[in-house]
């Protein structure tokens, strides 16, 4: 049954967020990749008191905490205290992990980031963009190529500058060249319409395709042709995947102020409810 998986899963999973957890105590924030987020290790207990209150500042700061700050493995330990109390990931919660997953950019890490994933799907719960997005980035880290192609395909609605800029380092580690200058081809040469918005690429990525193609006389001059156009278009950004990744969007809220309910009719100047009755 779906139970008897999840309790499978989450035995090797507890093991491996323990063995994380004493690796943050007994190391620190040294780690094999970028780390980005200090939490002392009191913090747990001020995340985890007065009824989880303080967990929603602290998923609000969630990506800025994961990616700015020096020592994540901090903020995985609150994680695992969150795992250990059985707390309910949200969506918002399941970006902080990943996030920091990619930053740790470890073996262990990526070990935990798939079995959190996998741990999620069984429980039917749908992962967002921007936490498959931090998945498939750490799967490429770590050379795993087939499996970011695996988590790519199961996004939905792959169109966000990040996704695009994904695939692109998808196709550049699967030595897929063909298929990625059709791609850039196809970008570069899509609708010029104001309405119809364009692919953006990172400069970090178009230089590593360059390095990819350098030894192909042949791809190098097409590439640089799509290269310009590119570049005309503007459709070339200075921004790196990480930081693609790692930025956080601004709270959309309205700017139109919330409308006061009328209760008087504006053509009797009786109540609302008298008013109706007696039409």
């Amino acid at each position: 049954t779906a139970r008897d998986r999840m309790a499978v899963a989450r035995r090797p999973l507890e093991r491996l967020l323990l063995r994380a957890l004493r690796l943050s105590v007994y190391t620190g924030a040294e780690g094999s990749g970028p780390v980005c987020c200090h939490c002392p290790l009191g913090a747990r207990r001020y995340l985890l008191t007065d009824n989880i209150v303080k967990l929603k500042e602290f998923q609000h700061k969630k990506v800025a905490i994961a990616c700015s700050l020096p020592g994540t493995k901090g903020a995985l330990e609150v994680l695992i205290e969150m795992k250990n109390q059985d707390v309910k990931f949200s969506k918002d919660t399941y970006v902080l992990a990943f996030a920091i997953c990619y930053k740790l950019n470890s073996p262990e890490s990526f070990k935990i980031c798939t079995m959190l994933r996998e741990e999620a799907l069984i429980r039917g719960e749908i992962l967002s963009r921007r936490a498959s997005c931090f998945a498939v980035a750490l799967a490429l880290n770590q050379n795993q190529v087939a499996k970011a192609v695996s988590i790519f395909s199961q996004i939905m609605n792959p169109e966000s500058i990040t996704c695009t800029n994904l695939n692109i380092m998808i196709h550049i580690q699967s030595n897929a060249l063909e298929t990625l200058m059709k791609i850039l081809t196809g970008a570069a040469e899509g609708s010029s319409s104001r309405f119809v918005r364009r692919h953006e690429f990172s400069e970090e990525l178009l230089a590593k395709v360059r390095e990819k193609v350098k030894a192909v006389p042949a791809l190098v001059a097409r590439f640089d042709d799509i290269y310009r156009k590119l570049h005309v278009n503007g459709q070339v950004t200075t921004y790196s995947l990480d930081a693609l990744l790692c930025h956080t969007p601004r709270d959309r809220k309205s700017l139109v102020p919330p409308l006061s309910k009328r209760t008087v009719s504006r053509r009797t100047l009786q109540p609302l409810n008298r008013s109706l009755l007696a039409e």
